[in-house]
Parts: C-alpha cells; structure tokens; sequence
C-alpha cells in the first residue's frame, strides 16, 4: 500500500511539472516499481525511499510540496537547478530523518528557514550559489552532528551567529563566502577546530586572529576582502596548514597584517 502511495505522489500534476525532463523521468510509470526510476533510491530491506535526486536543469518552479510526502527521506539532493524558484518550504522540516540536504545553484529566494535548526539528524547543509537573503539562523549552529554548511554564494547579511563555535563535527567545512555578511567574527569560532573555513568576500572586520593556533588542525582558510585588521607575527599557525588566502601583506616592519580591502 505503501509504495501505492507513493507512487501517487510521485504522478501527481505538481511533481510531473517540477520534474519536467520527459526523457530523463521516462520511466516514473505507475506500472513500475518507484524504487526503480531515475534519481529515486530505496532501502534495500525495508524498500523505503531515502534518497531523491536531480541535476542540471530537470527541475522548474517551486520545490513540490510532495517532497515532504516521504517520512523515510534521508538525503536531497537538487543541483545545478536555475529553474527552481520561490523559498525552501516549510515541508522539507517535516522530513525527520533527513541527512543530507543539498539546493545549490538554483533560483532559490527567501531566507535560509529557522526551521533547520531543528532538524537534528542534519549532518551536510548546502545551500550554495542561490539567491538567498536575510540573516542566518542561530539554531544553525546547534544542529549536533552537522559536519559541513555551506550558505556561500547567496545574499546573506547581518552577522555570523555566535552559535557558530558549537559545531561538534570534527574536520568541519564552513563556508560563508561571497556574501554580504558584517560585522567581527564571532569569538566562539577560535573554540572550535575547524577543517576548511571560507569566509572571503564579505564585509567582515576586525580580529581574526583567534580562527588559528598551533594545536589546531586547520587545513584551509580564506578571509580575502573582507575589513579585517590584526597582527600576523602574533598568530601561530597551524601545521596543518595547506592553504591561506593571500589577503596577507607586510607593513615594511615585519608586521604582516591583513589589510582593508
């Protein structure tokens, strides 16, 4: 009865118009097992989807609300998707064992929705390369097994929350870049052993001194053209260190600083 359902769903008006490629979705026939078509994955025990997927442009229109249909779906995964428009909907929060969750490079307006921060089983957040606005959600920063948040790409303003040194995945990728995010970098960052941090073109000013230290695993980090100022001979850096960006230049007394760009 179940993959009846879903089935049902899946031939519903909105889903067949969202998912628009007749020669890609061909085999979404209600006379065929769903866990068999395109970019649909089931559990091979409990024949539960778990996974819903398309890439480069099968997609246009709002996501369906359909996509909150499936309370066994642990990974999303809509890229390289510019026809997709409106906001996140609030449907995508009733997916309780979502895992995976990745909307890039789409039309995708709105705010990043405070409504994720309350999806705990959370552990891969992108949202990259779309056109959202508003502020980030402090809740972000409390999700307990996120590893990887990337919002760069979009129109974000208005401060990174503080709960950004919560994080308690280990080697996390943090990436923030080429938006409009402002003011000091929030102290509670240089508590957290961050792996990859990209927080470069923005309007980020002050101290960031603290995002370094010998102890630290850090692999890359890149704070180009940003407001920052601080004192380069003062920091040490971590060994693991591959990768800086090169915001970095000496004063002509040995002071390396990060300038005003």
């Amino acid at each position: 009865m179940y993959q009846s359902y879903l089935q049902f769903v899946f031939q519903s008006p909105n889903m067949q118009k969202a998912f628009n490629n007749p020669y890609t979705y061909s085999d979404w026939d209600s006379k065929s097992d769903c866990c068999d078509w395109y970019g649909v994955k089931c559990d091979e025990k409990t024949h539960q989807i778990y996974s819903l997927s398309a890439a480069n442009g099968d997609l246009s229109g709002p996501i369906p609300p359909q996509v909150g249909d499936f309370p066994y779906l642990q990974e999303i995964d809509f890229h390289n998707q510019p026809n997709i428009t409106g906001p996140i909907p609030f449907v995508i929060s009733k997916l309780k064992n979502l895992r995976f969750l990745m909307i890039t490079n789409t039309g995708l307006t709105g705010p990043v929705p405070d409504f994720l921060g309350q999806m705990k089983n959370l552990d891969f957040i992108s949202l990259a390369f779309n056109s959202l606005t508003g502020t980030i959600p402090r809740s972000i920063g409390l999700l307990p097994k996120l590893g990887v948040l990337r919002l760069d790409h979009n129109k974000l303003t208005g401060p990174i929350p503080d709960t950004f040194g919560e994080f308690k995945g280990t080697d996390f990728y943090l990436y923030l870049s080429h938006n409009q995010l402002s003011g000091k970098i929030p102290a509670s960052l240089g508590r957290k052993d961050f792996g990859y941090i990209n927080l470069s073109r923005n309007r980020l000013e002050g101290d960031a001194s603290f995002l370094f230290g010998s102890g630290k695993t850090l692999q890359e980090l890149d704070l180009y053209r940003n407001l920052l100022e601080f004192d380069l001979s003062k920091v040490k850096f971590p060994k693991s260190l591959t990768f800086m960006d090169n915001g970095f230049y000496s004063d002509g007394n040995d002071s390396p600083r990060v300038p005003n760009v």
